[in-house]
């Protein structure tokens, strides 16, 4: 079975939890912590989660930025079995790996770039300005 692990510096994780239950209905796959808001760790919590994955559980740990501090404990979970890690994450990518039940390296692959291509600068093109617009 897939299982997610989302977290993030504050409250994104559980907001993106709660936008995947609504537009899901219950995402049972995908277990989350914001981290800084009380006394728990990122570590702490990768600890309980991992203690409910078994050996035959395909395991991606998600967060909200590359190179941040709960990225970097993420990071340390890379020797568990099965276990990847996507940095940077945005609704899109964890909506589309809440419905997958296993990924491969290439799907996974696939799955980020789409999500990149969710992230864009939306300009309404069918207002067209002229010359005379500016007088």
């Amino acid at each position: 079975m897939l299982k997610l692990f989302l977290s993030s510096h504050g409250h994104l994780a559980s907001g993106m939890k709660t936008s995947l239950d609504i537009l899901l209905g219950n995402s049972d796959q995908v277990s989350v912590f914001d981290a800084y808001v009380d006394e728990c760790s990122v570590q702490e919590k990768l600890d309980a989660f991992y203690a409910s994955v078994s050996e035959n559980d395909e395991v991606i740990l998600l967060s909200d930025m590359y190179g941040g501090s709960v990225n970097q404990v993420m990071f340390t979970y890379l020797h568990k079995p099965n276990t990847r890690l996507v940095a940077g994450v945005n609704l899109a990518c964890v909506l589309e790996l809440s419905i997958q039940e296993s990924v491969s390296d290439e799907q996974l692959e696939e799955i980020v770039e789409r999500s990149r291509e969710m992230l864009r600068v939306v300009k309404d093109d069918s207002v067209e300005t002229t010359e005379e617009d500016f007088f």
